[in-house]
């Protein structure tokens, strides 16, 4: 049996490790294909649950953690995260970002991830935010490295209300598993009124 909680405090404190080597489990995948460094995801965990009003939604089988999906404040985001806003003129102010979403294959085609865009977005209206959203990966159609089977998201998003945004795209920096050093990614951002 699957449960759904909302982290924070110890119970939060002692999940940050199980985050850190999920997103690096989960994002090793296409499309995002990150060399993840379990330091570094151990701090970024641990700052983006500092945040003023920032969420963590765990998905537990037992004490393991299977899935989690974060959200903060977008006013509470590095600047890389909330520039495409400003040259946008949109202000961070109003939005409510959508972290990641990672959940095991083996747990997947069980309505979680659904709960979990439920939880954020419920955490967002009690904070009083009125658009949600979050980054992407763009990846050509033609990629090499995407698998036969790959079907992305977004369909989901788009059922959900969600829709890319025009000229929001920021770059990230992160290292793929045959590449030896970090190199740009451009990230899409999709929004929907809540």
């Amino acid at each position: 049996m699957i449960r759904i909680e909302q982290l924070s405090g110890l119970a939060l404190d002692s999940h940050l490790g199980g985050l850190a080597r999920l997103r690096i489990q989960v994002f090793r995948d296409y499309p995002y294909l990150y060399d993840g460094d379990a330091d570094y995801e151990a701090w970024y965990v641990a700052e983006f649950a500092k945040a003023r009003g920032a969420v963590v939604i765990a998905a537990l089988d037992g004490e393991r953690l299977v899935g989690a999906a974060t959200a903060s404040p977008m006013g509470a985001q590095k600047p890389e995260f909330t520039a495409p806003f400003a040259a946008l003129g949109v202000a961070v102010e109003e939005l409510f970002y959508f972290g990641e979403s990672v959940l095991l294959p083996e747990y997947r085609g069980r309505g979680i991830g659904h709960t979990f865009f439920d939880a954020r977005e419920a955490a967002a209206r009690a904070q009083g935010f009125h658009l949600a959203g979050f980054y992407s990966v763009v990846r050509p159609a033609d990629h090499p490295l995407k698998p036969k089977a790959y079907s992305p998201l977004n369909g989901f998003w788009t059922k959900r209300g969600y829709a890319p945004v025009a000229g929001a795209v920021a770059e990230f920096p992160w290292k793929e598993p045959v590449q030896p050093e970090e190199t740009p990614h451009p990230m899409q951002f999709w929004m929907r009124r809540i």
